[in-house]
């Protein structure tokens, strides 16, 4: 190592460029080898280190969304239902809704790829720059309610606010109480026009009755209902195509 590469290498980890700097001694070789001219060897120093820098950016929204588990569109089996609708959700692998503010309601039976799929486009949101939070709706509501009891739910509501893109998994299990139905409420209010993926095993229609105010439930769910894409997921449980093989599987 010469004096001079040495001095680089220093100015760069000065710089704290360390995707530069793990790619010197190949950036060099090609350099010295005269496959790099002074410019092309600054263009591509510089993109290796824009790489280093977007990957790790990547990597901390993707930590940051919490989701159950890294799923894409991709390798999700739309041939397991013919009831499926395929192109419909492809379509919205363009995001279009995201950059629209629109909201997303996934629902249907147990068990055909709801959540899948949610966490799949919220995937592909954080694959372009987006910040997403997954949470199974009870959570959030609960994470909600503590905050009346110690005096954080300010704080608590503003970052539920802050994300891209809001998945509420699970939404509709159960009757709600006036709390948990003002919370849910203030919470969509507050992220008007930022996107909501929601997964149900109820149609929207059947989402009134659970709300203990009627006002309440018409102001929020008109609103909520109106600016979403409606996806219906019917047919058999996907879950099946989802089971680990075993060898006695294998052998019949």
């Amino acid at each position: 190592m010469t004096v001079m590469d040495a001095t680089l290498r220093e100015s760069l980890k000065a710089l704290r460029l360390s995707g530069m700097l793990e790619t010197l001694d190949a950036r060099l070789a090609q350099a010295h080898g005269g496959e790099l001219g002074h410019l092309d060897f600054l263009q591509v120093h510089c993109q290796d280190e824009i790489t280093r820098r977007e990957t790790v950016a990547f990597q901390r929204r993707l930590q940051r969304a919490k989701f159950e588990q890294q799923v894409t569109l991709e390798e999700f089996d739309f041939t397991a239902s013919s009831k499926l609708p395929a192109a419909q959700i492809r379509d919205l692998g363009a995001l279009r809704w995201l950059h629209a503010g629109e909201s997303v309601i996934l629902f249907g039976p147990v068990g055909v790829g709801k959540t899948h799929i949610a966490q799949a486009l919220g995937h592909l949101a954080v694959r372009q720059g987006a910040h997403v939070r997954f949470a199974k709706t009870s959570r959030i509501l609960a994470d909600l309610a503590g905050g009346h009891a110690d005096r954080t739910w300010e704080k608590r509501i503003r970052e539920l606010v802050r994300p891209d893109v809001l998945i509420h998994d699970d939404f509709a299990m159960r009757q709600l109480s006036a709390a948990q139905a003002d919370d849910h409420y203030e919470l969509v209010s507050e992220r008007q026009g930022r996107s909501l993926i929601i997964t149900s095993n109820r149609a929207p229609s059947d989402w009134y009755p659970l709300f203990p105010n009627p006002v309440v439930s018409e102001s929020l769910l008109d609103r909520l209902i109106n600016t979403s894409h409606q996806v219906i997921m019917n047919g058999p449980s996907y879950r099946p195509n989802k089971r680990p093989r075993n060898t006695t599987d294998k052998a019949h």
